[in-house]
């Protein structure tokens, strides 16, 4: 069983503007939590123990905020402090915390809950019974995402993750993944985009997925945020 995870929340929030200009997009509120607690009590729920969550924009408030809170996890920030480091720079420049063991990647921009440890086990299960398994993204259908304006990311066929140009992309990235350290040897950049390993693996038939049967519920813009505190004001 995966022991630990990395949040990734060092990003501006550019499109929830003005909320974001003043309080970094995880301290957000979503009914009684911000997505920053709503994440780390999902994680606690999954029984992981380590937590790395990188920083950058507005970072004292969310370095400030993890000090006031207490959390059943052992929590290490890592800051970026000259610049943002994108999502793949920002896991490479933490990776040393994870030694050579794979673990868990989450974005806070999604509403993780109770129903989504099903899924979570699934993918650890499926992970370390096939060792050719370099990384494995958690993905839900186009239709059961809130926000209706996704394009598509991805598609899926016999657990492998595809994409290719000018195809029909019926897969959305919820913001899970599990991965190993590994994936990141040989990368000399420092400011990248985790789509650059994702797009690596999909070459050598590495990378997989596990299709979610939640309803998708991300805080994508500013509209989409009104409209989910609406729904959890139900």
């Amino acid at each position: 069983m995966i022991k630990k995870a990395m949040i990734l929340a060092a990003g501006f929030g550019k499109r929830i503007h003005p909320l974001t200009l003043k309080c970094p997009k995880p301290l957000l509120s979503i009914g009684k939590e911000t997505l920053l607690s709503n994440t780390l009590k999902f994680l606690e729920l999954s029984k992981i123990e380590d937590v790395v969550i990188n920083v950058h924009y507005l970072r004292e408030q969310i370095i400030n905020y993890i000090k006031k809170i207490n959390f059943n996890l052992n929590i290490k920030i890592v800051e970026e402090e000259s610049e943002i480091l994108d999502t793949g720079g920002g896991i490479l420049n933490a990776i040393q915390y994870f030694s050579n063991s794979p673990f868990l990647i989450v974005n806070p921009d999604t509403i993780w809950h109770s129903n989504y440890l099903k899924e979570m086990r699934l993918m650890e299960k499926l992970f370390f019974e096939n060792k050719k398994n370099m990384c494995s993204l958690l993905i839900v259908k186009k239709e059961k995402s809130f926000d209706k304006s996704f394009k598509g990311d991805f598609n899926l066929k016999n657990n492998l993750i595809k994409r290719n140009e000018g195809d029909n992309l019926n897969y959305i990235y919820t913001g899970m993944q599990i991965i190993k350290p590994q994936v990141f040897s040989g990368v000399d950049l420092k400011v990248f985009s985790i789509n650059k390993i994702w797009n690596k693996l999909i070459e050598t038939n590495e990378l997989y997925g596990v299709e979610s049967n939640n309803n998708f519920l991300h805080v994508s813009t500013l509209d989409v945020y009104k409209n989910l505190l609406e729904k959890f004001k139900r």
